[in-house]
């Protein structure tokens, strides 16, 4: 659906897969297996989405993959 990255990890202290979109500030969502994560972190886009246009803001077009250091 989205074309931006998504980066999922598993977190020890939260006992929780987390998905953040990093091209979206804030973007961020949980879920106890991979895909309850991936399925959350897809919803939460498109609300980010939504609201930033609501808002008259400009949302970024994907960039693709990240790099990161």
């Amino acid at each position: 659906m989205f074309k931006y990255e998504i980066i999922i990890y598993w977190s020890e202290q939260d006992d929780r897969f987390i998905a953040e979109a990093p091209e979206l500030p804030g973007c961020m969502a949980d879920g106890k297996t991979y895909q309850q994560c991936l399925q959350q972190v897809e919803k939460v886009m498109r609300e980010w989405i939504d609201y930033a246009k609501e808002l008259g803001r400009e949302v970024p077009e994907p960039k693709g993959r990240l790099v990161y250091a």
